[in-house]
């Protein structure tokens, strides 16, 4: 078979694109039953985000770039406490059941996660991870198009069951021609990668049970007596997790952001998304439908597949240490889950030749998009992807990315650096590694080296306004304090906050901080000029970050400001997506 004989990662490439030119068949065409899958839904955090996910759905349907006659949904949480994916994984069944009431125990259904606020690619924050622009395909894709096209083979190979995924990773696989990923056991069916070590810490890895064949398969079915999530190198030994090549096995490791391990002596099976069949399913509703409202975070892969397989036990619902927020129930709530769950089998399907990505993060997502060649090979990555842009040596190895965007011929963009959405005018001048996002750039101007900049509309007392985020790549804007006298703890642009809001002329007072005020961070601090235009909007934000990086005084006194959070709260998402709109194909010819 042509996967068995070609190098691994040419057979990767070759599959990839089979799928990706199986998925751009489909696109505007309707789907007869069984075709493709009978319900796609994606959650969302709250109503504004669940409206802003709506539209673009909306979007793509009517300019025909999904596949027709599905059902697209989707589902929110409930307003409250953060649930995690799990807890919306629980909604989402419930969202189902008011829907279709019995119709559903025979669908085939897609659920992708995408309900987090991408505090770490907040260039993602507004319209969605799930809606994050690839430079490739025509009409370009995004996270959403790259799910389904990954996924193409599945539902005609899946008993009913819903197959749950994140918006933000990417899985690549090849297997023979003639063989096809099988989702038809009863319990739980989650897919496995190759990993080393030190990737298996920041997964979930699973405890295989003993096979009884020696040569490596691109494809296997294996049992799993228990799952670790992000599980000590300690963990993996104790618990028999690490695996040893059998015979001659030279496979290039799932693990993108880490050299070939071909030789590497040992390694595990990290986890990326799972199927679970409809009665299992129904299990979990009758469980929410009992507990009524949750008050606490779940992890669909850390608190329900934790819980399976016949070595699982109960002590890993008291470890806390990955938790974002500690709730007093969390423990009862993980212990219940355990004993509800306790006995389902966990089956996995090991996919040997096979990569997991994740793009969650700026590092990530700058990594992936200008400097790694295997995704770009994989994938067929472009530079530069419906833009204009002058030209870019063909010699250069490492390059700019550029995603629908229209640059100056003077413009200049130094590589390692993403422009998406944007207009940069005259002699603007992009240092490396920086994310530009939705920007509007009519002057002269130097974006420093490690920039990120993001503008949104907003919708503010019926007036359309503009505000940009600009902070730098490697900020942390999840980092907080819980008083005003550890503000200085806090750093922007590598530069500590408190010397910040000295250049800018701004008082460490309560009103600084939006939202709760036991929890201050660069996400809620009120920095950010609301102006009138989107070029001024830009020019603004550009000059307090320049002012910081020369040290030089520039007083936001005379704006109105917003934190990151609030920007969320007033985006106004049909503007932007208008203003997204001008940059597609059509607009180019």
């Amino acid at each position: 078979m042509e996967a068995e004989s070609a190098p691994a990662g040419e057979s990767l490439r070759e599959a990839t694109q089979r799928r990706l030119l199986r998925f751009s068949e489909l696109r505007g065409k309707s789907m007869a039953a069984g075709e493709f899958w009978d319900i796609v839904a994606i959650t969302a955090a709250d109503e504004k985000q669940e409206l802003a996910y709506k539209q673009q759905l909306s979007e793509k349907l009517k300019k025909k770039e999904l596949p027709l006659g599905v059902q697209y949904h989707v589902f929110v949480d409930p307003a409250g406490a953060k649930i995690g994916n799990g807890g919306s994984t629980l909604c989402a069944l419930r969202c189902l059941e008011k829907l279709y009431g019995d119709k559903w125990n025979s669908f085939t259904i897609l659920l992708i996660h995408s309900g987090g606020y991408s505090q770490r690619l907040p260039s993602a924050s507004a319209l969605g991870k799930i809606f994050t622009a690839l430079p490739f395909g025509s009409p370009i894709y995004q996270m959403l198009e790259l799910k389904l096209a990954m996924y193409i083979d599945f539902p005609s190979h899946m008993n009913p069951g819903i197959l749950i995924t994140c918006a933000d990773d990417i899985e690549l696989y090849s297997i023979g021609e003639s063989e096809f990923i099988r989702f038809d056991k009863p319990g739980f069916t989650a897919l496995a990668h190759p990993s080393s070590l030190t990737v298996g810490t920041t997964h979930g890895v699973f405890v295989l049970e003993p096979c009884n064949h020696l040569e490596y398969r691109d494809l296997e079915y294996r049992s799993c007596h228990r799952f670790l999530h992000k599980p000590s190198i300690e963990e993996m030994y104790e618990f028999d997790a690490v695996c040893r090549p059998r015979n001659f096995f030279q496979q290039e490791f799932a693990g993108s952001d880490i050299p070939s391990l071909k030789l590497e002596p040992e390694y595990v099976y990290t986890d990326s998304l799972f199927y679970m069949d409809h009665k299992t399913a129904k299990k979990l509703l009758a469980f929410y439908e009992k507990i009524g409202t949750l008050h606490c975070e779940i992890d669909a892969y850390g608190d329900f597949l934790q819980a399976l397989g016949p070595g699982a036990t109960v002590e890993y619902t008291k470890n806390t240490s990955n938790v974002t927020k500690e709730e007093s129930e969390l423990v009862d709530m993980r212990q219940r889950i355990f004993h509800l769950l306790k006995g389902t089998p966990l089956n996995v399907v090991v996919l040997n030749n096979s990569k997991f990505y994740h793009i969650g993060t700026t590092e990530e997502y700058l990594f992936h998009f200008t400097a790694d060649s295997s995704l770009k090979s994989e994938l067929g990555l472009q530079s530069i992807a419906f833009s204009l842009f002058p030209s870019i040596p063909e010699c250069s190895t490492n390059k700019p990315c550029i995603i629908q965007s229209i640059l100056d011929s003077t413009c200049s963009v130094t590589p390692g650096s993403v422009v998406e959405y944007s207009r940069l005018g005259p002699d603007v001048s992009v240092g490396e590694n920086c994310i530009i996002s939705g920007a509007y750039v009519k002057t002269t101007a130097v974006l420093p080296a490690y920039s990120f900049v993001c503008s949104l509309s907003l919708k503010m007392n019926g007036h359309l306004k503009y505000s940009t985020m600009a902070c730098g790549v490697q900020d942390n804007l999840k980092q907080n304090v819980k008083t005003l006298s550890d503000v200085k703890l806090l750093q922007f642009f590598g530069v500590c906050f408190l010397s910040c809001l000295d250049i800018w002329n701004l008082k460490v007072t309560e009103e600084l901080f939006s939202g709760n005020k036991t929890c201050l961070s660069l996400w809620n601090a009120r920095i950010f000029p609301v102006c009138s235009s989107l070029s001024d909007s830009v020019t603004t934000s550009l000059k307090m970050l320049n002012a910081v990086q020369s040290k030089s005084a520039f007083s936001l006194n005379n704006y109105k400001l917003l934190s990151i959070e609030e920007m969320l709260f007033y985006k106004d998402i049909e503007d932007m997506i208008t203003y997204r709109s001008k940059f597609s194909r059509n607009y180019f010819e």
